[in-house]
């Protein structure tokens, strides 16, 4: 091999078949080589034995939906990658091809100037795929509530008007009941809890309804639809559990902020990883996850400020972590928002915490820092009793004791 040789490969990638150049550069003259390649395990693994035969070092791709995932997993023990967005790399209307857009790639890889796509490590793909399908779950939970909800309506049943939570362990209770056929107001008010319990006349209104025998039997498909997205939620869970327990300090250090509970934290470590070593700064990182003021720029005048699309999990996390932390009492995030809402309004102000949030959370996982309360919290320690006692409860499933990971939570009686 020659003294200074760089061997380079681009690949343009397709569900079925995948379009290789690889470019050698010898005494000044710039060699291309062509092929073409299926996408099976077995055609990868002839891939890289071809690409390793040209004494190839780095490969780029484009991030073509899914298809780019089983070809940088195959390649991925035996060479350096780079993963580049298509909409930065597209040729010319007119001027398209799968070899050409290949070699496109390898000569912009050749040349720097491409920028690579954040791709995690095998773990922390793991912990993403279990974090973004509890998501989904929660989110086609929803959908299914909205389905009960409308079902109800369609029989006259106003419960969704009088039960804050339809799915909440009173309406969860009626529900049941009257997807069995059960018409008897008594029998129903008598699963009231708690503070229901007071509304009996205005909940024996609203359940004087008629429900049809079809509607009985979509209601009942839809309670069944709930459990099940319930236990596949409890199983994740139990499965982050496991994966994440190396990273209890890790997790520990993220629930102390106010607006963070455990499946936020969860969530954080798997979309930017135990250290945030990817990212060189905070702003680098709030920009990544679309939690900053955008620019578009001209001639001196900057015409929009509208924010980066981001990570969109992550982008969604920061934004509920933020309304959750400007509802707490006595913190640094209540007394911010405050103090920006009657300059730019609420969303505005929700949006700044979550910028604030979002460089605090870089910092204590890319410096290993603690948060500390700097509100009026920090004067009276009782205040924050109710987060650790919920930090405590969470530790413990995870199989933990939280006096090995801070003495003080020993303290806070459970």
């Amino acid at each position: 091999m020659e003294t200074g040789y760089r061997g380079l490969a681009a690949i343009d990638v397709h569900k079925s078949m995948l379009a290789v150049v690889v470019r050698e550069d010898h005494n000044g003259q710039v060699v291309y080589s062509q092929r073409k390649f299926g996408t099976t395990q077995n055609e990868i693994q002839h891939l890289a034995a071809h690409l390793q035969q040209y004494q190839v070092t780095e490969v780029v791709m484009e991030s073509t939906a899914q298809y780019w995932r089983p070809v940088w997993y195959g390649l991925e023990p035996h060479f350096r990658l780079h993963l580049c967005h298509p909409l930065r790399t597209r040729g010319r209307r007119g001027r398209k091809s799968d070899f050409r857009d290949a070699r496109r790639l390898v000569d912009r890889l050749h040349s720097g100037d491409l920028e690579d796509s954040f791709v995690p490590g095998a773990e922390q793909r793991e912990w993403r795929w279990m974090t973004r399908t509890r998501v989904d779950l929660k989110d086609k939970m929803g959908v299914v509530q909205s389905q009960i909800e409308g079902l109800l309506e369609q029989g006259g049943i106003k419960l969704s008007a009088v039960v804050s939570d339809t799915l909440g362990v009173s309406g969860w209770a009626m529900l049941q009941l009257i997807a069995k056929g059960e018409t008897n107001l008594d029998v129903l008010i008598a699963e009231a809890r708690g503070t229901l319990r007071k509304k009996k006349g205005v909940l024996r209104e609203a359940l004087a309804g008629r429900f049809s025998r079809v509607c009985q039997s979509l209601l009942k498909q839809y309670l069944q639809q709930v459990e099940l997205l319930r236990q596949q939620i409890v199983e994740i869970d139990q499965l982050l559990m496991e994966s994440m327990k190396a990273y209890a300090l890790t997790l520990h250090r993220l629930c102390r902020m106010p607006g963070v509970d455990m499946t936020a934290a969860q969530q954080m470590l798997a979309e930017i990883g135990p250290e945030a070593e990817a990212f060189a700064s905070a702003s680098e990182f709030a920009s990544w996850a679309g939690i900053c003021p955008g620019t578009q720029e001209s001639a001196g005048v900057n015409y929009s400020s509208r924010c980066p699309k981001g990570n969109r999990y992550l982008r969604r996390l920061f934004c509920q972590v933020a309304w959750a932390a400007v509802h707490t009492k006595e913190t640094f995030f209540a007394s911010l928002f405050a103090r920006l809402k009657p300059r730019i309004e609420a969303r505005g102000a929700a949006w700044a915490v979550a910028h604030r949030i979002a460089k605090l959370v870089w910092l204590m996982l890319h410096e290993g820092v603690e948060y500390q309360e700097k509100g009026p919290a920090a004067k009276n320690p009782k205040t924050l009793q109710r987060k650790f006692r919920r930090l405590l409860k969470d530790l413990r499933a995870m199989g933990i004791d939280p006096s090995t990971l801070d003495p003080s939570l020993a303290e806070v009686r459970a």
